[in-house]
């Protein structure tokens, strides 16, 4: 890098610090012009073009760059989180596919790329990089387990088992990639002698063994015990590696409670915007374990439906216009950048799943952005919940109340408070789904769900298990609908007194 370039990338972050866009832009732009091969002047214009809501622009430019340098790792990145925040996650993913067809990359590039696909849903292209970089012969431990993890939620099973395999024969820290959790979600069990239950237990006994994963294999062999009966076993267990992560992450109780109430008192958001007929946005919400993912895998095999997933972008939208000034533009602003990441631009459906469970926070909020949406209300037997969520290990610490029964009853009974609220408010736009009916009679549950939805029904649906599920109940929600879970419960009540604090509804 040469004085000039140097000089001008640091005028140009001042000005950006300063907040003087404008003129961080004009030193980008006049230095990049008399020196057009300085990669770092160009990510730098494109990416404070970005920053001054030039999108456009800076898509142009990058796109330019990469025609003459495809192999710029730098700034195809730049250009696919570009895109993404756009909600142009199949162009994104295009661009990154087009990085690793001019030239294999350094693993610590395709391992960005592959976080960055599949953060924005695209696990099958995240996937196949992964295994075109096996297939090129890498013996990196780390590309091994990503594959396993990719394969697991694309329901991959033995992929799944063989990329573990590699990865914990070839790097011995692998044991604390939460593969051990991993591996017990691959099935039910029902061989005490299964090797994997002797690996858990191996892994336990393991001296100075990094915490997260002694937690996390606890959670392993309890749910191993669980699946065999061995419910005394699989009690004292989750005990156990309930109280380590609660903890570890202890969950802020009286924070939430005020949150809950807060939205209980809160007054309604100051504008209804236009619905926009042409689609229809499908919020399925919920306490967690409540039936959710199942649900919307249901609906989303039918046609004209497509499922998100989970996304976390409602509740950032929310906190934003907390902040925000409150008129009619920045909320059809923000309207607009939700709705691109739940319709992307990968299909034609007009009915768009977001089944984030704790969106049920923001139901008025979700009628006033888009007045035509349809909230889809899952309720589970309390006691089922509260097991079901106790049972769990949970990555993303917005559950991290699920490691105390106590925080479990807090939400469990703000959550029912909360929907009771909305359902008064707004009767014509929640539908409920009982857990319980829709275990013993899948179809006929859907089925009024569909017709509440408008979505016609057709004969002969697709029945494929679905793409990539993200959640803790990717094995089970691609298994035929059962009622084993349904008063599960009573199975735990002498060895889990706190139960008993619960309604039995």
């Amino acid at each position: 890098m040469n004085d000039a370039v140097q000089a001008a990338l640091e005028d140009g972050r001042a000005r950006l610090l300063r907040g003087d866009t404008a003129g961080a832009l004009a030193t980008f732009e006049s230095a990049y012009a008399q020196q057009p091969d300085a990669g770092s002047l160009l990510l730098a214009l494109a990416g404070t073009c970005w920053q001054a809501q030039q999108y456009t622009r800076a898509e142009t430019l990058l796109r330019h760059w990469l025609d003459a340098h495809g192999t710029d790792a730098d700034a195809a990145l730049l250009l696919a989180r570009l895109l993404q925040e756009q909600g142009r996650a199949q162009a994104a993913a295009q661009v990154c596919r087009a990085l690793f067809a001019q030239a294999r990359q350094p693993v610590d590039t395709l391992l960005q790329v592959v976080e960055l696909l599949e953060g924005h849903g695209r696990a099958e292209d995240a996937a196949a990089l992964c295994e075109a970089e096996i297939r090129a012969g890498s013996t990196d431990a780390r590309v091994h387990a990503y594959a396993g993890m990719l394969a697991l939620e694309l329901g991959q099973y033995e992929r799944v088992r063989e990329r573990y395999a590699f990865a914990l024969a070839n790097a011995p820290e692998a044991v604390d990639w939460n593969i051990p959790i991993g591996l017990s979600t691959l099935q039910r069990y029902s061989d005490p002698s299964h090797p994997d239950l002797a690996f858990f237990r191996d892994v336990l006994a393991t001296p100075a063994l990094n915490e997260n994963t002694r937690t996390t294999t606890l959670f392993a062999l309890a749910k191993a015990n669980d699946d065999l009966g061995h419910t005394a076993e699989a009690a004292r267990l989750f005990a156990e590696a309930n109280a380590r992560a609660h903890a570890a992450r202890p969950w802020p109780r009286k924070a939430w409670k005020r949150m809950a109430d807060a939205r209980l008192a809160g007054t309604s958001p100051p504008f209804t915007l236009e619905a926009d007929a042409s689609w229809t946005p499908v919020f399925v919400v919920g306490v967690p374990r409540s039936g959710t993912t199942l649900l919307a895998e249901q609906l989303a095999k039918h046609p004209g439906v497509c499922n998100r997933g989970e996304l976390g972008w409602l509740d950032l939208t929310a906190r934003q216009l907390e902040t925000a000034p409150r008129v009619r533009e920045v909320f059809e602003q923000a309207a607009a950048r939700y709705a691109a990441q739940l319709r992307q631009d990968d299909g034609d459906a007009t009915w768009f799943i977001d089944k984030q469970p704790l969106n049920l926070l923001h139901v008025d909020l979700i009628l006033a952005l888009w007045p035509n949406a349809k909230i889809v209300y899952c309720q589970r037997n309390a006691r089922d919940t509260a097991l079901s969520l106790w049972m769990q290990s949970f990555s993303d610490p917005a559950h991290d109340y699920a490691y105390d029964m106590a925080d479990i009853g807090l939400v469990i009974h703000q959550s029912r408070r909360l929907m009771a609220h909305w359902q008064r408010r707004f009767p014509h736009a929640i539908h409920t789904v009982r857990y319980e009916a829709l275990a013993a009679d899948p179809e006929a549950t859907v089925g009024t769900l569909l017709e509440w939805l408008g979505v016609p029904t057709r004969e002969g649906i697709a029945t494929s298990a679905p793409q990539a599920i993200r959640t803790a109940s990717a094995w089970q929600a691609r298994q035929p609908a059962h009622t084993r879970s349904v008063g599960r419960w009573r199975d735990y009540t002498a060895l889990i007194p706190e139960l008993s604090n619960l309604p039995d509804d």
